[in-house]
């Protein structure tokens, strides 16, 4: 052995693959950067196929959305959970880094949104920084409801999952600084909380109210609730975010969509 070589660089590459599989793909970057004896083994297809979903369990992807064939396994899971790939539909989906699990944003056009037809009620508009088409901009309602869902085989059973309604606000936002109601639902489970859009920093919120917070992307998030999607689950996932008790005026928030994404 050359001096200052470890003794682990000279076991056979099907065992340093076999070992760095069980890591996670954060570790096997590390390893392929760490030393040129882990690097084929880190970058082979026997350790990347472990972390990504199977391919059949891979929704089929909208046209244009894979121009360049990824080269290996590696290639085709940095490209998934580089950005959101698009699905025939509006969906959008990506994995999650650290884990591989499939996450996903309902685009509000897909979302049931009370009155989202009525010009006089909400608005579709384009933003140049938003992932969807259209984003759907509240102009006055009291009734404020909100609900969506996606199949549970759409997701990565045995995973933890929470929901994020993604937004903005405009200048002129109103009447969204009172607690609403979340709810997430699956397989005969149903889980409530009170979460507030718009934190009011002259009233005090309850301890138990959820509040946003400001992505990396300058658009804001609202989880609505946690869930596990456990293996043998067959159903759908229902979500939602209703204000429909004080039932005041409520205008200004543009909405992009709920993300579905694994919760570490």
């Amino acid at each position: 052995m050359e001096p200052g070589q470890c003794e682990i660089a000279h076991l056979p590459e099907e065992i340093l693959s076999a070992a760095l599989s069980r890591t996670s793909p954060r570790d096997a970057c590390r390893a392929a950067a760490v030393s040129p004896a882990f690097r084929a083994a880190a970058d082979s297809d026997a350790v990347w196929a472990c972390f990504l979903p199977p391919l059949a369990d891979l929704p089929p992807l909208a046209d244009g959305e894979l121009l360049l064939l990824p080269r290996g396994k590696k290639d085709l899971f940095l490209r998934l959970s580089g950005s959101p790939v698009l699905l025939p539909g509006g969906l959008s989906m990506w994995l999650d880094r650290e884990s591989g699990a499939k996450c996903y944003m309902v685009p509000a056009r897909d979302l049931s949104i009370a009155w989202r037809d009525t010009p006089r009620y909400w608005s579709w508009i384009h933003l140049a920084d938003s992932r969807v088409p259209e984003s759907a901009q509240l102009r006055f309602v009291c009734w404020l409801e909100i609900h969506g869902k996606i199949h549970s085989k759409m997701l990565s059973h045995g995973s933890a999952y929470a929901a994020y309604v993604v937004y903005k606000l405009d200048d002129g936002s109103y009447g969204l600084d009172w607690p609403a109601d979340a709810s997430v639902s699956i397989g005969g489970t149903d889980l409530a909380r009170k979460v507030c859009l718009q934190p009011n920093p002259q009233r005090s919120h309850a301890e138990d109210v959820v509040l946003p917070r400001e992505r990396d992307d300058g658009w804001m998030e609202l989880e609505l609730g946690e869930f596990v999607c456990e293996r043998g689950e067959d159903g759908d996932v229902s979500f939602g975010l209703a204000e429909t008790k004080r039932l005041n005026g409520k205008g200004g928030l543009i909405m992009q969509g709920i993300e579905i994404r694994h919760k570490n």
